[in-house]
């Protein structure tokens, strides 16, 4: 009976009902920030304390709910790069070298305050569990801890918007209890196709202390696709999805 009710109130939405379960609010967080599966587009920018900045374009695509794949578009640098994550595991492939090498969580692929795990993000309830929630007349501040040790922050605290049921403000955790980093998700924009989520995320860190990454996405709509598309033999393709 309490699975059922959990399926009613996720499919309903009701907000006032959310304090009832963390988990199910989770889940709809998870699927008003995306469709389950999907393609878009994205602009990652790193700007330095001197107001240096390095910009990526990256198209995404995304399977079920820890399935994802990013293509490098620009700069020319570093067009054709791609990488793949199946749950855990994480690869990147490089045309030059020719075969995919194995990444990590806490590593970037661009370098600055995001790291792989931001960049290839799977659906929060595949990695976290929601050990408490607080509501207030705004929104609900959810306290996450994470599944297996495997994953790139202990402990989450995420800020929710009560009437979009949207994450305003994310704060990431090592086990030690250390603030690794902010997240801050503003603009929300209508993408169309029932999606309307932030345009905008941005992070910064208290270890890293002056720097900061924006990500913009754009073009994000829903798209069914293979199995295929999320392997290693299908990472020097992953550009003709584009086509």
């Amino acid at each position: 009976m309490k699975t059922f009710t959990l399926l009613l109130l996720l499919l309903l939405g009701a907000p006032a009902a959310w304090g009832a379960d963390g988990n199910a609010l989770l889940a709809k967080v998870d699927r008003n920030l995306e469709p389950e599966s999907y393609e878009m587009y994205r602009k990652l920018i790193n700007i330095e304390p001197n107001g240096n900045r390095k910009e990526f374009v990256l198209y995404s695509v995304k399977k079920g709910r820890d399935k994802v794949i990013a293509l490098f578009l620009s700069p020319p640098s570093d067009t054709g790069r791609a990488t793949l994550r199946l749950g855990d595991n994480m690869w990147l492939y490089i045309p030059d070298v020719g075969k995919p090498v194995r990444i990590t969580s806490l590593q970037s692929v661009t370098g600055g305050v995001f790291n792989n795990a931001d960049i290839l993000r799977v659906d929060y309830a595949t990695e976290y569990n929601a050990e408490a929630m607080e509501e207030d007349k705004d929104g609900f501040l959810l306290s996450l801890k994470a599944l297996t040790g495997a994953v790139a922050y202990d402990r989450l605290k995420m800020w929710v918007d009560k009437k979009t049921v949207l994450p305003t403000k994310i704060e990431c955790y090592a086990a030690s209890g250390l603030l690794i980093k902010t997240l801050y998700f503003k603009d929300t924009k209508d993408f169309g196709g029932g999606i309307r989520r932030p345009a905008t995320v941005e992070t910064d860190s208290p270890l890293h202390k002056g720097y900061k990454s924006v990500m913009l996405y754009s073009q994000l709509k829903k798209r069914d696709l293979a199995d295929e598309v999320f392997t290693l033999n299908y990472l020097p393709r992953v550009a003709d999805l584009r086509k």
